[in-house]
C-alpha cells in the first residue's frame, strides 16, 4: 500500500489569542529577494517583497515509487490533476522522488494517453521520469503553484526507507547529495513566464528515524552516546548540514526543509517529527534566512501512541504538538512545516468528541494550525487511491467537498490566505 501505514495545556480555542503574541513577526528588511523565492525570517517564511507567507500544500506522490510518475495519470491528464490542485486552494504541491529515479530514469508504463474525455498526457509521450517532472513543474508554475521536491527514499519503492536513514548501499550519501544538487541546477533553470522560481525548496530526507537503536539520531542525543557528528552513518544533523549546503551552493536562493528524527532521548514520536534537539543543536547553513524545520504528524489510525487514550483532550494534543515540534514557532527559533498529515474522509476520521480518537486527533490539529497561522503545512494525500487522498479513484474531483474533512481543510486553507 502506498499510504503511510507502519509508523511507529492549553485548551486549543484558548490559544488564538495568545498565539499572535507567541508567533509574531520580528520586522521586515526594505529590500527584495529573488524573484519568486522565499526566505525566512524567525519563525516566518516571506515572499521576495519580505511580506509574510503560509506554505499550504497538499502532496502528490508517486516519483518515489517503482511506477516512476506521479499516480493518476492513469485516469487524467497530468494537467487537469494540476488544476484540481490549484483550484483546491492549495498554493504548493511537496513532490516526492527516489534517487533511482533520478539516476535512472525510466519511460513509464502507468499512464494513459486517453480517457472517456479523449486524449490526455499527450505531451508525455516517450518522456522518462525526469522529463516528465520538467513538465510537471512547468505545468505547476503556469497556474501560479510553487513545488518543494522531496527526497522521499533512495531505492525506488513505496513510504519511507526502513532503514530510517538517508542513504542505502546502492544510493550512499554522496549520491544524496550530489542528486540535490542536480535537481537544485535544473530547476533553477526553469521559470514561470514572467521570470519567477516555481521549485522554491528542498526537503531534503523523509521521515529520518531509528531502528533498534540504529538508523538517524540528532546531535546530542544522550540515548545514542551523544550522536557525534564523528559518527557520519547515522548523524542525520550533520548530514542536513552537509547537504543544505551543497544545495545552496548551486541556488541559494532555495528554502532548505530540515525534518527531525523520531527518538530523542528515548522519546519517541511518529517518524521525522521529533525536533527537540534542536534546543540544544541547531542545523547551521552557509547562507542564512534558507532553513525550515518540518515535521508530520498522524492520528490513531496510524500508530496509537500514548498520548491517544481515554483521557486525551484537544489541550494534551496541543501539549504534545508543542512539545515535539511546534516550540521552535513559540520560542521564534525558526519556521515549522508540518510536511504531512492526513485522515480517511469518513466524517468519524474528520469530527469525533470520543477521547483518543482519530476524529478528535483531526479536528483538534485543525484547531491548532488555524489558530497558529504562522506554522505551515501540507496535507497528505491527493492521492485518490490513499485511504487519506483527496480525490476520488479517478482522480476526476473532491471525495466530497460538503464532507467534515473537507470543511475543515477549507476553513484551514481560509486561515491561510
Amino acid at each position: 500500500m502506498f499510504s503511510k501505514i507502519f509508523r511507529p495545556s492549553v485548551n486549543v480555542f484558548q490559544m488564538t489569542l495568545c498565539g499572535l503574541a507567541l508567533f509574531a513577526s520580528t520586522g521586515q528588511p526594505s529590500s527584495a529577494q529573488a524573484k519568486g523565492y522565499w526566505h525566512t525570517q524567525g519563525n516566518q517564511i516571506l515572499d521576495e517583497n519580505f511580506h509574510p507567507l503560509r506554505i499550504a500544500g497538499v502532496n502528490w506522490y508517486g516519483f518515489e515509487t517503482r511506477d516512476g510518475i506521479p499516480h493518476g495519470l492513469t485516469q487524467q491528464d497530468y494537467r487537469s490533476i494540476i488544476s484540481s490542485i490549484k483550484s483546491a486552494g492549495f498554493n504548493v504541491i511537496r513532490l516526492p522522488y527516489s534517487n533511482e529515479i533520478v539516476e535512472s530514469p525510466v519511460v513509464p508504463t502507468k499512464i494513459a494517453y486517453s480517457n472517456s474525455g479523449g486524449k490526455i498526457n499527450q505531451e508525455l509521450r516517450n518522456l522518462n521520469s525526469l522529463q516528465i517532472m520538467d513538465r510537471i513543474v512547468d505545468a505547476a508554475g503556469e497556474l501560479g503553484l510553487h513545488i518543494i521536491l522531496d527526497n522521499h527514499r533512495s531505492d525506488a519503492g513505496d513510504g519511507p526507507q526502513q532503514t530510517g536513514l538517508w542513504y542505502s548501499q546502492r544510493y550512499p550519501e554522496s549520491s544524496w547529495i550530489a542528486d540535490w544538487q542536480m535537481l537544485a541546477r535544473r530547476y533553477k533553470a526553469r521559470l514561470t513566464k514572467s521570470g519567477g522560481a516555481i521549485v522554491v525548496g528542498a526537503d531534503l530526507r523523509n521521515e529520518p528515524h531509528s531502528v533498534s537503536g540504529g538508523g538517524s539520531c540528532w546531535t546530542g542525543d544522550p540515548a545514542r552516546s551523544g550522536c557525534p557528528p564523528t559518527n557520519t552513518a547515522q548523524n542525520w544533523t550533520s548530514a542536513a548540514i552537509r547537504a543544505g549546503n551543497a544545495i545552496l551552493f548551486e541556488n541559494s536562493n532555495l528554502l532548505i526543509f530540515v525534518e527531525g528524527t523520531d527518538c530523542y532521548a528515548d522519546d519517541c514520536t511518529f517518524w521525522g517529527s521529533n525536533l527537540q534537539g534542536v534546543r540544544n543543536s541547531k542545523v547551521i547553513l552557509t547562507e542564512p534566512n534558507r532553513l525550515v524545520y518540518s515535521a508530520h504528524d498522524y492520528g490513531p489510525a496510524e500508530y496509537r501512541h500514548a498520548w491517544f487514550n481515554a483521557s486525551t483532550t484537544p489541550a494534551s494534543l496541543a501539549d504534545t504538538w508543542m512539545k515535539y515540534w511546534a516550540f521552535l514557532v513559540r520560542d521564534n527559533t525558526a519556521p515549522v512545516w508540518l510536511g504531512e498529515f492526513g485522515t480517511p474522509s469518513k466524517p468519524s476520521d474528520a469530527l469525533d468528541l470520543i477521547p483518543g480518537s482519530q476524529g478528535q486527533w483531526f479536528s483538534s490539529l485543525i484547531d491548532f494550525l488555524t489558530a497558529h497561522n504562522s506554522i505551515h503545512w501540507s496535507y497528505w494525500a491527493l492521492n485518490g487511491e490513499d485511504r487519506y487522498g483527496l480525490l476520488t479513484r479517478d482522480y476526476s474531483h473532491l471525495i466530497d467537498p460538503e464532507a467534515f474533512r473537507q470543511q475543515a481543510l477549507a476553513r484551514l486553507l481560509n486561515s491561510s490566505n
